[in-house]
C-alpha cells in the first residue's frame, strides 16, 4: 500500500489546486460583472464639461461634452473593426482656451487622406485613456499609428493628454462613423477560464484514479 501514497497525494493535490483556480476565476467573474455594471451606469450618465485636470483613473469613462472648433489636425490609428481594417481619426478640438483630442470614429482605408475641414462642433462622448501599447506595438510614423497612446498622441498634436471618445458630433464629420465606448469591448473571459480549470480538475482526477488503479494491481516486487 505504501506505493499508493505518492500517487494518491499527487492526485488530491492536483485536483485541489485546479479546483481552487476555478473558484478564483468565478470570484474574478463576479468582480468583473460588478465592474462592468458600474461602467455601464457611468456611460449612461448625463454629460458634463471636461474637468480642468481629469484623472486617468477617477475620470475614466466620464460622460462629457465640449463645444469648440476642430482644427483639422489628425492622427490615423490603424485598427480592426467588424467591417475589417479601418483607421480611427484622432482630431483636435479647441474649446474654452484648451486643446483636447477627440476620437471622432473610423473611416475606410481608402478614406484616410480625404480632406476634413476645420469646423465648429459640439462633441459628446466619454473620457478614456486606452491601454493599447506594449513592447510589441510598432512605432508610429507620420502617416500611421498602431495604438492610442494618449501621452504620445498629445505630444504629437500639441494638446492636453486628454481624449474624448465621441459618441456623437454635431455637425457630424462627413464620412466618419463614430466608435463610442461600449462595455462589449471590455474582455470578460473569466467564466471560460473557470470552466477550463474545472475541466482540468476532472481530467486530473480521472487520470489519477486510473494511475492509482494500475499501480494497485501491479504485483509487488520481492
Amino acid at each position: 500500500m505504501k506505493r499508493l501514497i505518492f500517487p494518491v497525494l499527487m492526485g488530491i493535490f492536483g485536483v485541489v489546486v485546479l479546483l481552487g483556480l476555478g473558484v478564483w476565476q468565478l470570484q474574478r467573474l463576479a468582480w468583473k460583472e460588478a465592474n462592468l455594471a458600474a461602467i455601464s451606469a457611468r456611460i449612461s450618465d448625463a454629460p458634463m464639461q471636461v474637468p480642468d485636470n481629469p484623472d486617468p483613473v477617477a475620470d475614466k469613462y466620464l460622460a462629457v461634452q465640449a463645444t469648440g472648433a476642430l482644427t483639422g489636425q489628425e492622427l490615423h490609428i490603424l485598427t480592426s473593426h467588424e467591417v475589417g481594417p479601418v483607421y480611427r481619426i484622432i482630431g483636435v478640438v479647441e474649446t474654452a482656451g484648451r486643446r483636447i483630442m477627440v476620437d471622432e470614429g473610423y473611416v475606410g482605408l481608402d478614406a484616410k487622406d480625404t480632406p476634413r475641414a476645420a469646423a465648429g462642433v459640439t462633441v459628446t462622448g466619454h473620457l478614456h485613456w486606452p491601454d493599447e501599447t506594449d513592447g510589441w506595438t510598432p512605432k508610429p510614423d507620420a502617416d500611421m499609428w498602431f495604438s492610442r497612446d494618449v501621452p504620445a498622441m498629445a505630444a504629437a498634436l500639441g494638446t492636453e493628454p486628454v481624449l474624448i471618445i465621441a459618441s456623437g458630433m454635431s455637425p457630424p464629420t462627413p464620412g466618419v462613423t463614430p466608435m463610442p465606448i461600449d462595455t462589449s469591448d471590455i474582455p470578460n473571459d473569466h467564466l471560460g477560464y473557470a470552466i477550463t480549470w474545472f475541466s482540468l480538475a476532472f481530467v486530473w482526477a480521472i487520470m489519477s484514479g486510473f494511475f492509482i488503479f494500475r499501480t494497485g494491481r501491479r504485483p509487488a516486487k520481492d
